[in-house]
């Protein structure tokens, strides 16, 4: 039986490592980028919108351009959210699975949609699924960074009780990232107050781990928050509606709340 994880012999133009970045200087060279399900969504109420997710795409392939190595983790709330599911009375780790599976779906659709743009990418998922995706191997995947390819890790951390947020946080880690990007829709950034309620909401150019724990500041779930707070990894937060925003920010320009120690 022939398996299809196997493909290093594959020549690729993206793999080349000579290939010099085509504008400037990023300043980080290897990234994590956590994107909600919803952003995945459109107007719609649910699943996937695709033009929505070519946009995304897009920006993505602008900072890939750049010769940025670049981590992906997708949430699944747009298919569905553990969480809510326990709520309405399923067995928390049946629906935490459920939402593992979510994610999964997501990658494939991003995976489809940067590939069409012959980026070339693996979705790796914490569940074993050969047939469409890696099984995540740590050092496999960061021989996929090193030959530039966008590695979308999936399936969460494979464990029910932990967020999406905190899959991004502990792949990052492990990936050697030297900051995490979380898109949000309609927020470009971290606030005093929620600014879809409050006009008068202050929104932070610089915020400390320690400031944001103080002021319960939303940034991310506490676990994800506590994994890179103790291993002082810097937290980018940005909007994925401004058009070239995930771009600028790699160029030091932009709009966005940076979470530091």
């Amino acid at each position: 039986m022939t398996s299809s994880l196997h493909t290093d012999t594959v020549t690729e133009p993206s793999a080349r490592k000579d290939t010099p970045p085509s504008a400037g200087d990023a300043k980080y060279r290897r990234v994590m980028l956590k994107i909600s399900g919803e952003a995945l969504m459109g107007d719609q109420g649910f699943g996937l919108h695709p033009p929505t997710v070519q946009r995304i795409a897009d920006e993505i392939k602008s900072v890939h351009d750049l010769g940025v190595e670049i981590c992906l983790v997708i949430g699944g709330g747009n298919i569905f959210r553990g969480l809510s599911g326990s709520a309405q009375g399923m067995e928390r780790t049946t629906a935490d699975y459920m939402g593992m599976l979510a994610t999964v779906m997501n990658a494939l659709a991003m995976q489809s949609a940067l590939e069409s743009m012959d980026v070339f990418t693996r979705v790796i998922s914490a569940i074993t699924m050969n047939e469409v995706a890696e099984p995540y191997i740590r050092r496999r995947a960061v021989r996929h960074l090193e030959k530039k390819r966008v590695c979308i890790f999936a399936a969460g951390t494979g464990n029910p009780y932990f967020t999406t947020d905190t899959a991004a946080a502990l792949r990052a880690n492990e990936m050697a990232c030297e900051a995490i990007f979380m898109g949000k829709n309609g927020v470009d950034g971290v606030y005093d107050k929620d600014p879809k309620r409050f006009d008068d909401a202050k929104r932070f150019d610089e915020v400390t781990y320690d400031e944001c724990l103080s002021n319960r500041l939303a940034v991310m779930d506490a676990s994800a928050f506590a994994l890179a707070r103790d291993n002082k990894l810097p937290i980018i937060v940005f909007s994925l509606d401004e058009p070239g925003g995930f771009r600028g920010i790699l160029a030091g320009e932009g709009t966005y709340t940076k979470v530091h120690g």
